[in-house]
């Protein structure tokens, strides 16, 4: 026998970073799979303390991203406008191909796009993650339309500000959509996010807070705009066609 394994055979599992990483996952999962063997991780993991989303690859850390919880705290009763906290897992994506800064309206793309910081704008933008609640104390997150989701408002990404959904920038929230697929579980913390080791291709998104101009440039029409036009009705279409059945 080598030195390195005898190393391992005398080290006391408890201690190996593997096995605290597991540890720290198993308490919540084995809620989701009680009576079962089945120790499955969040692919996502969000912080009401930090404002922060971490997505995880493999039990490592893969990338952060600032978020926006609500400006109403926590909780997930009726009316609340909370963020509820707990295991949720991913209900529905909607938005795939829209451009960033898209407009959407009871889930569908209205064909309006707006940049950072609109002045006066608030909508969903860019792509919409739902989800649905796994335990008692989130069950009512999908009727209430609790999101992931881009937001025009990006100054106030990094603080609470939203009415119960997480906000990202779009172009985070676009890269999040990427990498989750439906049914993929989502942990929403009220604590700071756990110390994990990074994967190598591990990324932090940092936020930086446009100006906002006092009046919006007049547009002129051109051909160009019209071009802009025709692939925005092409892109909405294509929204509508997926969005259908979404109420």
């Amino acid at each position: 026998m080598t030195e390195g394994v005898a190393l391992i055979k005398r080290t006391p599992m408890f201690c190996r970073p593997g096995f605290l990483a597991l540890i720290l996952f198993s308490s919540g999962a084995a809620e989701l799979y009680a009576g079962t063997e089945v120790v499955t991780p969040p692919r996502v993991i969000i912080s009401v303390r930090d404002q922060k989303l971490m997505v995880l690859e493999n039990g490592q850390r893969a990338a952060i991203y600032p978020v926006s919880t609500s400006r109403f705290g926590i909780g997930d009763r009726w009316g609340s406008m909370a963020t509820p906290l707990g295991w949720l897992q991913v209900a529905e994506k909607i938005g795939d191909h829209a451009p960033p800064g898209a407009v959407f309206h009871k889930r569908r793309f209205t064909g309006e796009i707006l940049p950072p910081n609109a002045p006066g704008r608030d909508p969903i933008v860019t792509r919409i993650i739902w989800l649905r609640g796994l335990e008692p104390n989130n069950a009512n997150a999908f009727n209430r339309c609790i999101y992931i989701h881009g937001t025009p408002e990006e100054r106030t990404i990094g603080k609470p500000a939203s009415y119960g959904c997480v906000r990202m920038c779009s172009k985070d929230v676009t890269a999040v959509y990427a990498q989750l697929a439906i049914g993929a579980l989502v942990r929403i913390i009220p604590d700071s996010l756990p110390k994990l080791p990074a994967t190598k291709s591990a990324r932090t998104s940092t936020i930086f807070t446009a100006a906002v101009p006092e009046k919006p440039a007049p547009v002129a029409k051109s051909a160009a705009n019209d071009k802009s036009d025709s692939v925005r009705q092409r892109v909405s279409a294509t929204i509508a066609q997926r969005s259908a059945g979404h109420a």
